[in-house]
C-alpha cells in the first residue's frame, strides 16, 4: 500500500492555504501536516539505515583498542576457566567449588571452546600417566616439537576419541542432564552461538574477536604448553619428565606457564613456588576462596629445616619422601654447584672445559639423560673425585625415598646410615648438607597459605 501526501496550495481569492482533494476540501493548517510527514519520512529512514547496518558495525562500538581489550579479557575467562576449573579442579582434585561457580566454567568453556569436560581430563591424566613415553598423549619428545606446536588440539582430539582412554583416566567429571545433553551432545552449539554472540555486539569486528576465542586455547594451552611448556624453559625440580618454567610471571596463561612446578606437585593447587613466581590463577583462588566459592584441598609441601633438632625420626621420613624434589633441588644447589665451582677454580685448563661442558647434565636426573649425555656424565666424573663422590650420594639419597619395599624403621636406618656418612667424608657441602637433612620436617598444613 502507498501513502501519498499532496502537497497544500493556496487559493488565489483567500490567500487561505487549502487542502488538496484527498483532504476533503475543507481550509486546514496543513503546512503543519508536511512538515510533520517529512520528519516522520526521515526518522522511519534513519531508523532503518541503522537497524540495516547494526549487523555491520554491531550494538557495540569502540575504538581498536577497546576491541583488544575486549578480546584479552574474554579469552582470558575462558584461560581461567580451564586451569581452574577443567585443570586444578576436574583432573587433578586439588580444589573444590562451589556449584554455581563450576557451572559458571562449564557453562563459559561450552561457549569457547567446544570441549568436553570428560575428555579434556581423561587426556590430562593420561598425559601424566605416561608423561613423555610414546603413549603420551602429547610429549613433542615423540610427536614433535613443531607437531605438538602446531597440531596440538588435533593430538587432544585424537586421543580424547579413544574410549579406552575415556573411561580409564575420565572417571569423576559432571554426568547431569546439562552435561549429556547438552554440553557433550550439542557440543558444537555454543560456540555458534558466541559466534552470534559477537556479531550482534560487535559486528564483522565480533567475527575476528569470535576466531582469536577459537584459537586460544589450541595455540596457548594445546600447543605452547604442552609442547614448549616440556622442551625450552627453566626447571626448579628434576622430574622425571622433560617439564619446564617458561616464565616466573604466569598471567597470560593463568598460571600454567609454571610448567614444571605443576608436574613436580601435580596435586597442588597452587603453582607458584618459588618467592620470585607469581601464578595468578593462584591469586584468583585465594579471592574465591575468601569469599567461600572454593575450598583449597591440596598445595605443594613446605619443608622448614630445624637447626636444633639433632635425631632422624619418623617426620624427617615423611619430609623425605613426601618433598623429595626438593631436597633433590636443594643437594643439587647446597652440594654438586659448590663442589663443581671448587673443582673448576682447581682444574688445568683443559680439565676446566670439560667441567664446564658437563655442568649440565651433572644437575640433570640421570633418567633424562641420553646415550650422549651419559658418555659426557661418566668423562665430567672421571675428572674429578670429588664430583664423583658427591654424585654418588646423590644417587643413594634418591634410593631412600624411590625405594617402595623397606618399611619405616628400614628408612629410618638408611637416613641415619647416610647422614653419618656424609658427615665422615671430609667435603664440608656434604657435611652441612647432611645436618641440614637431619632437621628437615613439613610445614604443617595449616600454615600453608
Amino acid at each position: 500500500m502507498r501513502l501519498e501526501m499532496h502537497l497544500p496550495h493556496q487559493s488565489a481569492a483567500s490567500g487561505k492555504i487549502r487542502g488538496g482533494e484527498g483532504m476533503g476540501g475543507g481550509v486546514f493548517p496543513c503546512a503543519w501536516m508536511a512538515v510533520f510527514a517529512m520528519n516522520l519520512e526521515f526518522g522511519c529512514n534513519t531508523v532503518g539505515n541503522k537497524l540495516s547496518m547494526s549487523w555491520f558495525y554491531g550494538f557495540i562500538t569502540l575504538p581498536w583498542w577497546g576491541y583488544l581489550l575486549v578480546a584479552l579479557a574474554l579469552t582470558h575467562v575462558t584461560i581461567v576457566s580451564v586451569t581452574l576449573f577443567l585443570h586444578r579442579s576436574q583432573a587433578h582434585r586439588a580444589l573444590d567449588m562451589h556449584p554455581a561457580l563450576a557451572h559458571f566454567f562449564r557453562f563459559w568453556l561450552w561457549l569457547t571452546t567446544s570441549m568436553i569436560t570428560r575428555e579434556w581430563v581423561a587426556v590430562h591424566r593420561k598425559h601424566h600417566a605416561k608423561c613423555e613415553t610414546p603413549d603420551d598423549p602429547h610429549s613433542p619428545y615423540h610427536k614433535g616439537i613443531g607437531k605438538v606446536l602446531l597440531e596440538g588440539a588435533e593430538l587432544y582430539g585424537e586421543e580424547a576419541s579413544k574410549q579406552e582412554t575415556l573411561e580409564k583416566y575420565g572417571r569423576g567429571t559432571p554426568d547431569d542432564w546439562l552435561e549429556r545433553h547438552l554440553y557433550t551432545r550439542r557440543h558444537m552449539l555454543g560456540i555458534v552461538l558466541m559466534a552470534v554472540i559477537d556479531l550482534l555486539l560487535f559486528g564483522v569486528v565480533g567475527i575476528v574477536i569470535w576466531a582469536v576465542q577459537m584459537i586460544w586455547i589450541p595455540f596457548w594451552a594445546a600447543g605452547v604448553i604442552n609442547g614448549l611448556g616440556h622442551w625450552w624453559g627453566y626447571r626448579n625440580y628434576e622430574t622425571e619428565d622433560g617439564s619446564t618454567n617458561l616464565s616466573p610471571v604466569g598471567i597470560l596463561i593463568g598460571g600454567e606457564e609454571l610448567h614444571n612446578n605443576h608436574h613436580a606437585f601435580p596435586g597442588s593447587a597452587r603453582f607458584s613456588l618459588k618467592p620470585w613466581e607469581f601464578d595468578i590463577g593462584w591469586m584468583y583462588l585465594s579471592v574465591l576462596r575468601r569469599l567461600g566459592l572454593v575450598r583449597i584441598k591440596k598445595v605443594a609441601p613446605k619443608v622448614i629445616v630445624d637447626p636444633d633438632k639433632k635425631g632422624i625420626d619418623l617426620e624427617t621420613a615423611r619430609a623425605v619422601v613426601i618433598a623429595h624434589l626438593d631436597l633433590s633441588a636443594r643437594y643439587a644447589r647446597e652440594v654438586m654447584l659448590p663442589v663443581l665451582r671448587q673443582e673448576f677454580a682447581r682444574a688445568d685448563a683443559s680439565c676446566r672445559a670439560l667441567l664446564k661442558r658437563g655442568r649440565r647434565v651433572l644437575m640433570r636426573d640421570e633418567s633424562r639423560l641420553d646415550e650422549r649425555g651419559r658418555s659426557r656424565l661418566a668423562m665430567t666424573l672421571q675428572a674429578s673425585e670429588t664430583l664423583r663422590t658427591v654424585y654418588e650420594y646423590r644417587r643413594r639419597l634418591r634410593a631412600l625415598w624411590s625405594s617402595r619395599t623397606q618399611g619405616t624403621e628400614a628408612l629410618l636406618a638408611s637416613i641415619q646410615q647416610w647422614c653419618a656418612e656424609a658427615e665422615a667424608s671430609g667435603i664440608q657441602a656434604l657435611q652441612e648438607f647432611a645436618r641440614v637433612l637431619r632437621g628437615y620436617s613439613l610445614r604443617p598444613a595449616s600454615s600453608v597459605s
